[in-house]
């Protein structure tokens, strides 16, 4: 099965988009994010990536209002991210409804922490995102803000050892600028971890990105712009899932 997981990135409560996770180039999309949620719902969207900006670059997260909410009036499967970086944040994240945490800073700079989390918790419910660089394949946290000399592989290995099932990859040079996905990094990572079940993200375009993701073994595809610039509609969405489905 392929997932179709909806991205929506949060600042001050507020729909927003970034290129390249610049923070300068933020632009608010809209000021109700339940609504968006909804509206991926009501086409047969099954899952939601919930991403906490300011958590991200705070070191915790500050828009649970938004995940209660969601995770309230709607049934979407909500992947919460941005800032979780203890045990209490993990535990107010699924108070607040989400389904499942994503961690990309404490994975990085706590690794022993976050193994734990996947023993704790359950590895349905921890997953991780490596975000990278390709040009150095160098890891990046806080909300790729800040730049690490953690190598890519080594520390999908690392976790991947310990029972890592679900991660999240971005090239973050293409993220938001709609180029197209780094369909070569993320046959690298399935070559060399065949087990993982990888989410790509990062400079989707059209329908054909998902299809050409689906044929590769990519279990997911997280999007956001295409989508509210309009490029990749709910009706695209639809067409795309009566062919394939979604779990």
């Amino acid at each position: 099965m392929f997932d179709l997981i909806p991205s929506i990135w949060l600042i001050d409560g507020k729909c927003v988009r970034l290129k390249r996770g610049d923070f300068t180039t933020q632009e608010v999309i809209s000021n109700n994010p339940l609504e968006i949620a909804q509206a991926f719902e009501d086409h047969g969207i099954r899952w939601l990536h919930l991403v906490d900006l300011d958590g991200a670059r705070r070191g915790e997260p500050k828009n649970y209002h938004i995940l209660e909410a969601i995770a309230g009036y709607t049934n979407l499967k909500v992947d919460f991210t941005g800032g979780v970086s203890t045990d209490g944040d993990v535990l107010k994240c699924f108070e607040f409804g989400a389904f499942s945490i994503t961690a990309a800073s404490v994975a990085a700079l706590f690794p022993e922490r976050f193994s734990q989390w996947i023993m704790s918790y359950g590895r349905e419910k921890i997953y991780m995102a490596a975000d990278t660089n390709p040009a150095d394949h160098k890891i990046k946290v806080r909300g790729w803000t800040k730049k690490t000399e953690i190598d890519l592989f080594d520390h999908i290995e690392y976790f991947y050892d310990r029972g890592l099932k679900y991660m999240k990859c971005s090239d973050v040079t293409r993220d938001g600028v709609m180029e197209g996905p780094n369909f070569e990094l993320y046959q690298e990572i399935i070559d060399k971890f065949p087990n993982i079940r990888l989410a790509a993200s990062g400079g989707v375009r059209n329908i054909d990105d998902f299809k050409r993701l689906k044929d590769m073994g990519v279990t997911a595809v997280v999007f956001g712009r295409a989508y509210f610039e309009g490029i990749i509609s709910l009706k695209d969405l639809d067409k795309f899932m009566a062919e394939h489905g979604q779990e």
